[in-house]
């Protein structure tokens, strides 16, 4: 299973969702490791450092920071980015699917773009 960081952008209610979808699941948030209001080049870093793949709405500036890392040569577990404005319930299932599913070396340096329906 996959184990997942969530930045502080990432709706509440999904993260909540998969817990509840997934009592196993390993998510933790920014928020509850103290690092609100950190840039996301450090969230990046903070999620490579624990080997989390990064759940993020920010599609804009967090894309543009890891395709910087990655290019870099720095490790990525990974990032997928939930696009806004999809249904709560398609997110968790969809995640709750890659969770389950992926392993992590397949998603290692890749950014993934959800929903996926």
């Amino acid at each position: 299973m996959l184990r997942l960081a969530a930045d502080e952008d990432l709706d509440w209610d999904i993260v909540r969702g998969l817990r509840r979808r997934l009592s196993s699941i390993d998510v933790v948030t920014v928020r509850e490791s103290g690092l609100s209001g950190s840039d996301d080049s450090a969230v990046l870093e903070w999620a490579a450092n624990l080997g989390r793949v990064l759940l993020s709405h920010d599609v804009n500036t967090m894309t543009k920071h890891a395709i910087e890392r990655i290019a870099a040569g720095q490790p990525c577990p990974g990032v997928m980015l939930v696009l806004k404005g999809k249904p709560l319930a398609t997110v968790i299932d969809d995640l709750s699917l890659i969770v389950m599913c992926c392993e992590a070396s397949e998603i290692n340096s890749q950014i993934l773009y959800l929903s996926l329906r």
